[in-house]
């Protein structure tokens, strides 16, 4: 029986530091089969003649256009000849990298994964990785719609560039990332060098009890004693001047009617679902002993019941949306006369 080929999506600004990660994994990959499909915006993909690649490093490259303006062509097409190599025996691979132009929206890539049917069953979206330059984020975000997208569609988010930057100016950006996105773990990582185990294998995708929202970031440091510290969030010294359309929201409660809640989440993906880029949820429905699992991007959603609540546990409601131009206060409104 062949299992589904695990795919990461890399994602991130022009000059973030995707190729250098990448560069960094190569390097310390053991020579293990991998393809990375890269694309960028031009007739010549120069990025792909930047990978170190080895015997069993397959690079793909699109060129002349970004992946997003052709997810129902030539990304594809790409995919599924890939696949076929694969089945024949011409190409070698066990996981697929996925590496935009950091002009590329995630948002019709994600969802052709999940869309596509053949595409469902041979590849399994493991999760979508953002990096951050801490040195032009904030710039960035200012000037292009599609920086916070990159940010609000991440499972993780890696910072790089920090250490060309002041303490201030590093709060600023892990504040405003924070804002975008407070589900996904941040790490602040140096030259790439990030483990892999890091951001790779994460299964994102799967409908797990867990809905943590973050309240700090870790840094890398690949020649320390401790590699990983914990830092929790503090809040930069310059006052907060921007207001990101792309933000996230949390909505609590407690025990839930299960009937209401369907109608609700009905009702808020046909409203707001082209607005809705991640959302999920783990809720306690009421006179059911297990947890409800939400989980969709956009219009596509996944339901199913998880682990059995613990007697002593409080059961508590939780729901994360990371959308833009969300009518907040009207949502949690709704959200909140789904309770018994």
């Amino acid at each position: 029986m062949n299992q589904a080929v695990s795919v990461t999506l890399l994602t991130g600004f022009l000059g973030s530091g995707k190729t250098t990660l990448l560069n960094y994994f190569l390097a310390h990959n053991d020579n293990q089969p991998v393809a990375i499909l890269e694309n960028e915006f031009g007739a010549v993909n120069i990025d792909g003649a930047l990978l170190k690649g080895g015997d069993n490093v397959n690079v793909v490259e699109l060129s002349n256009g970004c992946v997003c303006c052709s997810v129902r062509g030539e990304f594809t097409a790409a995919l599924r000849e890939m696949l076929a190599k694969r089945a024949a025996g011409q190409l070698n691979f066990e996981r697929l990298i996925v590496e935009t132009t950091g002009l590329a929206d995630p948002a019709p890539i994600v969802q052709t994964f999940f869309v596509d049917e053949y595409l469902r069953e041979a590849l399994r979206l493991d999760a979508v990785i953002a990096l951050a330059d801490a040195e032009h984020i904030s710039r960035q975000l200012d000037e292009h719609a599609v920086a916070a997208s990159q940010l609000g569609f991440a499972d993780r988010i890696l910072l790089t560039k920090a250490d060309r930057v002041d303490e201030d100016t590093k709060l600023q950006a892990l504040e405003r990332i924070h804002r975008i996105n407070n589900k996904a773990d941040l790490f602040e990582i140096v030259n790439g060098e990030c483990p892999a185990d890091l951001w790779l294998d994460l299964d994102a995708f799967e409908l797990t009890d867990s809905i943590e929202t973050t309240a700090g970031f870790r840094v890398i440091r690949a020649d320390a004693d401790h590699p990983v510290s914990f830092q929790p969030f503090r809040k930069a010294s310059a006052k907060r001047s921007w207001d990101d359309a792309i933000q996230a929201h949390v909505f609590d409660a407690g025990l839930l009617d299960v009937k209401k809640i369907g109608a609700f989440m009905e009702s808020c993906i046909a409203r707001f679902g082209n607005d809705m880029l991640r959302y999920k949820g783990v809720l306690a429905i009421d006179g059911n002993p297990q947890r409800l699992i939400v989980q969709g991007v956009h219009k596509v959603v996944g339901f199913d019941y998880g682990s059995v609540w613990h007697p002593t546990e409080q059961r508590v409601s939780r729901l994360v949306i990371i959308g833009r131009y969300l009518p907040i206060d009207e949502l949690k409104r709704e959200f909140a006369a789904t309770a018994i």
